[in-house]
């Protein structure tokens, strides 16, 4: 038992190198990951939320009640903020249709299963920010094929029923099963390693523009977050947790619903997958900022 949790703990302190490392190996020797299939993808991220359906207690929903205005207006930061950015980045940058339907998916999509811990590194409001995952994941079958609807709508085929039907299936019913965190760490890995290794080649002609997008998307997310939460005059540690929920995506579902629904455009599959590596990075910095402010003030309080 003892191994196991220090096994945990491993994989828990070094998810972001994890994650590089793999994404790394993906991209430049494709060839040895190749046993992992794209069609096990929606698999893969149904254990993922398989292990975040154990960590959710009906405490963790508590919050939605003794605190419905936190909640609501995070929820609200969290399904116009990104959706908007994705959707105009994708404008700015003039991406072909293969690539801006993976940007809006990352969009569209609730708040990552991660952001919980950077809250908790960063001293934010971890309760607000659980209640916060909890609530978009909870909407996310009705408002992520809307959402996807309204935003690419004009520029793919969108079928709204079936999409909603694969959100139900990878994200609601595997987190009401639950499971171990470990396990879903390891499902994580093998998505981007799937993603990656599959679409190697065109990720090195497209790589640069791919990149940059998804940090704008994400670096805006966490900066806009924080804002509006400010401007509703909300205190520091709330402002953290939205700022981190709003910015981080469950970008796995992002890459799952490309690779489901958007089979004819590789491309799309991969904004979700780099995003996936970018923002356990950005996340953890961004943590570390908070919490060197924090120290900071302690300090001049003494």
């Amino acid at each position: 038992m003892k191994t196991l949790e220090k096994v945990s703990d491993f994989v828990g302190k070094y998810m972001a190198l994890i994650v590089i490392a793999m994404a790394a190996l993906s991209l430049f020797a494709p060839g040895t990951v190749s046993w992992i299939k794209t069609s096990w993808v929606n698999t893969l991220l149904g254990i993922v939320m398989f292990g975040m359906g154990l960590t959710l207690k009906p405490h963790d929903f508590a919050v939605v009640f003794q605190r419905p205005k936190d909640v609501v207006i995070g929820a609200v930061l969290q399904y116009t903020i990104m959706p908007l950015l994705a959707f105009a980045l994708c404008h700015l940058f003039r991406l072909p249709a293969e690539l801006a339907i993976g940007v809006i998916l990352v969009g569209t999509c609730p708040g990552g299963t991660s952001s919980n811990v950077m809250t908790y590194l960063s001293h934010g409001d971890v309760a607000l920010s659980v209640s916060m995952t909890a609530v978009s994941t909870l909407l996310s079958p009705l408002l992520t094929p809307a959402l996807t609807l309204l935003y690419a709508g004009r520029t793919v085929d969108v079928n709204f029923l079936s999409m909603m039907w694969s959100v139900v299936k990878v994200v609601l019913l595997p987190i009401v099963l639950g499971f171990v965190v470990l396990v879903s760490t390891t499902a994580i890995v093998l998505i981007i390693a799937s993603v990656v290794s599959a679409n190697s080649a065109r990720i090195m002609t497209s790589g640069l523009l791919i990149l940059a997008v998804v940090i704008c998307h994400n670096l805006f997310g966490y900066a806009l977050g924080y804002g509006c939460a400010k401007l509703l005059k909300l205190d520091t540690t709330k402002c953290r947790a939205i700022s981190i929920e709003v910015g981080m995506q469950n970008s796995g579902l992002a890459t799952s619903l490309a690779t489901t629904h958007f089979a004819e455009y590789p491309l799309a599959a991969i904004p979700g997958a780099v995003f996936s590596v970018w923002h356990n990075i950005s996340g953890a910095l961004l943590a570390a900022f908070f919490n060197r402010r924090s120290a900071k003030k302690a300090a001049k309080a003494a």
